[in-house]
Parts: structure tokens; sequence; C-alpha cells
């Protein structure tokens, strides 16, 4: 693992380094928050929503740094993080798969036989699996409106895979040149999941790159292509009931999961789970008010040690 030191950018409340972490097949990206104080306590290990990136924990993170190490991953594809080879995808496994890899490479040789897992969307989805099938190595799982993978139906198996194969045959067309930064803020703010301008200008800093006069999404374009296979409820809902580590699931009053219907049966698949609404949207840890949101993560990861 290697530690760069940084600024922050406008927003975010504490100063971090950039962190990089080589594995088998990728090298990933990411931001380190360092310790308050000396400390040998678990590191926090944070991971981000789909096409955000790490800087969607730079206002949640600095709060966590007074019991140790906090440190937030880009996913491959997203962020400063390498991109999957030619002919391959994103599928949900292999997040998780890196997942894996990291903490046995990465932090158990640095001396921590867990970690502490703070997940919001996306990242929640990976950090559950990654409990559910090593929970020997995490210690305590935050979901931040996040809980477990979207399902599909069974008889919609064949047509999600052909949806996909076609997509992929055909490519993701030409990349969208913004002519500044603030350019693609807005593009960001007015996304399928709206931020405010604040929000969307801090992830967006790690997000683009310069390409001739213009910035281009740096994300790769194929994490916009469908899921190759879905789990359907019954997969998903075992898939939860493997789950041992205490774990706090944060629903955000605005968030996705709201009112989705499959949200009570989820929840009572965890045996050791417990529920907190907070307000705010689906990026309830990162636009306006995120009081809230700290001291749910932050009671409870304390509350272990």
């Amino acid at each position: 693992m290697n530690d760069t030191a940084l600024d922050s950018p406008p927003g975010a409340t504490a100063p971090y380094r950039e962190t990089d972490w080589p594995l088998n097949h990728i090298t990933l990206a990411g931001l380190h928050w360092p310790a308050a104080s000396n400390t040998n306590s678990c590191p926090v290990l944070m991971l981000h929503g789909w096409l955000d990136n790490a800087l969607s924990f730079a206002r949640l993170a600095p709060e966590l740094t007074g019991r140790g190490h906090v440190y937030a991953m880009d996913m491959a594809g997203h962020g400063h993080s390498g991109h999957r080879p030619t002919g391959q995808g994103y599928l949900l496994a292999d997040y998780v798969a890196d997942l894996a890899e990291l903490v046995e490479t990465h932090f158990r040789t640095s001396g921590h036989s867990q970690v502490d897992l703070v997940g919001h969307s996306l990242g929640g989805i990976v950090s559950l699996l990654y409990a559910a099938a090593f929970p020997e190595r995490v210690r305590r799982l935050v979901m931040i409106d996040s809980l477990g993978p979207i399902s599909r139906a069974p008889e919609e198996v064949v047509g999600q895979m052909r949806k996909a194969i076609e997509k992929r045959m055909t490519g993701s067309g030409k990349h969208v040149v913004y002519p500044d930064m603030q350019a693609a803020a807005k593009a960001r703010q007015g996304g399928m999941i709206p931020l405010s301008h604040e929000a969307a200008s801090m992830l967006i800093a790690r997000s683009m790159k310069q390409k001739g006069d213009g910035y281009v999404w740096r994300t790769d374009p194929r994490l916009r292509h469908p899921s190759m296979i879905m789990m359907d409820e019954s997969q998903v809902e075992a898939c939860l009931g493997k789950v041992v580590t205490p774990t706090r699931f944060l629903k955000a009053e605005k968030g996705l999961l709201a009112s989705r219907p499959e949200l009570a049966s989820r929840t009572n698949a965890i045996t050791n789970l417990d529920l907190v609404s907070v307000p705010g949207s689906h990026h309830c840890h990162l636009d306006g008010d995120v009081g809230p949101v700290v001291d749910a993560v932050r009671g409870f990861l304390n509350d272990a040690e």
C-alpha cells in the first residue's frame, strides 16, 4: 500500500492521503484519513455507490478518525482505480473478490485480522456479500441506504442476459466532452440520482479527466451496461441469512429504499441487524446535514470497543 499526502477538495472537512492497493489483476486506488491518535484499532474500510468514488465519504470519514484509521476505496472502474480488461464486465461477484483480496493482502498483512465495513448503495451490497462469505474478517458492518442486491424474477434471467450481451457487442458509444468542470458538475447534479451542486462538485473532482480542451468521465463506460446475471429474491435472502456480523442498516427517509416492498423480509433475514432511519436522500452521508449519519455510524462502531 502506498500513501501520498494530498490537499482536501472544497467541502471536505479534513486532509487525506491518496492510496493505491496493487492486486493480482488490477490496482485499486483510494483515500486514507489517518487516525487522530496512535491506535491499533480495527481499521474502517468504506465502499461507495455505483458511478461514485471514494470522495463520497469526504464528510463522513474524517468524523471516524477518533477511533482509528479510515480508508475509502475506488471500486474497479471508478475514480482512480483500474478498469477491467477488454472482454470483461463488472460482475457483482468480482467486486466481492476484489474486496476479499484487498483485505487479505493489504490489511491482514499489516496486522489486522478484521475490518469494519461501511458501504453505500452498491458498496453496501458488496460489503454485505463479503461479510456473508467471510464473516471472520468483518467486525462490524454498516450499510447506508443499501440492503442487498437488486433481484429479478427467475423468468427474467434469460432476457436480462440477452440484453447485457447485446450491449456488450454494440459497445458504449462516444465520450461526452464537457467544456469545464462546472458543466460536468451540473450534469452530475441532475443525474439519475440528483445531488446538490456542492455534493456533485466534490464527487466529480475524482471522476473526471482532461481530454483536449475539455473534460470526460474517468469512470469506465461499461459500468452502465446491464448486469449479466442477477439473483432472484430467494437467493438474496439466503445470502442475507448468512450474515452473522453485527450489522446496522441506515435507511434514508427519502432514499431509494424508503418504500421497497421486500424491505421487511430482508431486514428479518439478517439475525444481528438493527435499523436506523436517518433524514435525507440516497446520498445522506454526503449531501445536506450528515450529522445523523455520522452519529449513527460512529456510535455503532464505537459500541464494539
